[in-house]
């Protein structure tokens, strides 16, 4: 087979047609279920030229669609998957018909509400996803629980819960208590694992509820809960630059 050196690396390919991740891809390819134009690929360092017919599990590969990522506010008690083996709702149910594959930038756990991302392309959800990109997600955290000003600012030099070590994170309280409730502001760049509701437990907090507002240059805004809207092709080049595609000229339609 060809295409050591000229064209475009398959994983790439793959990703940018919605099917999955790149790393995901890679993962296919090794396990011998993707063909180029007949033939098992045996590596996935292997460019694809145009005209190549690409499958994967003896399907052909669809056409790859312009890049795309929407804002999705979602609610509580929804899942992040798609589909639950406990027949619980997922982010998936309910949503257009007409949309493309999505696939979720990072997670937010079932009882967490807010902004969560959505994309078509692998090489933006892998972009938005990397720690080393640096960029900033912000929640609004209602606890129960007495909130120390003075703990809270110390977490800007990072804290180790349980042999995990956590960057830095801004925090701080939003308004005056409300009885034994109290709101508040969190900012960090990681976003491990249930990291806000781990650092909340470590000062004695218990989460009541947990709303993501921003993720990067993305906010929440006014977005209905369990509403969906796609975020322009000026803005996300804006943001994200080549990764969103060719600039278009105005009047014609992006392909």
């Amino acid at each position: 087979m060809s295409g050591e050196h000229s064209g475009e690396r398959i994983a790439k390919v793959i990703a940018r047609a919605g099917l999955c991740s790149r790393r995901e891809a890679e993962a296919l390819i090794e396990q011998g279920r993707v063909t180029v134009n007949g033939k098992t690929l045996p590596r996935a360092a292997y460019n694809v030229q145009p005209g190549d017919e690409i499958a994967v599990d003896g399907t052909k590969l669809p056409a790859s669609e312009r890049p795309r990522l929407f804002r999705f506010h979602k609610p509580r008690e929804v899942l992040v998957a798609t589909k639950d083996p406990q027949g619980r709702r997922t982010i998936y149910d309910g949503m257009p018909s007409s949309l493309p594959r999505l696939m979720p930038v990072g997670r937010l756990d079932y009882l967490s509400e807010g902004l969560l991302l959505l994309t078509n392309d692998g090489a933006i959800k892998r972009h938005l996803e990397l720690p080393a990109t640096g960029l900033v997600r912000r929640y609004r955290v209602r606890v129960y629980g007495t909130p120390d000003p003075e703990r809270l600012a110390r977490l800007k030099n990072g804290i180790s819960i349980d042999g995990v070590q956590y960057g830095a994170i801004e925090a701080r309280l939003e308004g005056a208590p409300e009885g034994r409730n109290a709101w508040l502001e969190f900012a960090l760049t990681e976003g491990k694992n249930r990291e806000v509701r781990r650092i909340c437990e470590k000062l004695g907090l218990q989460v009541n509820r947990l709303i993501r507002t921003d993720y990067g240059a993305f906010a929440l805004e006014r977005l209905p809960r369990g509403g969906i809207e796609e975020v322009g092709p000026g803005e996300l080049r804006k943001t994200l630059g080549a990764l969103a595609g060719p600039a278009h000229k105005k009047g014609r339609p992006a392909a």
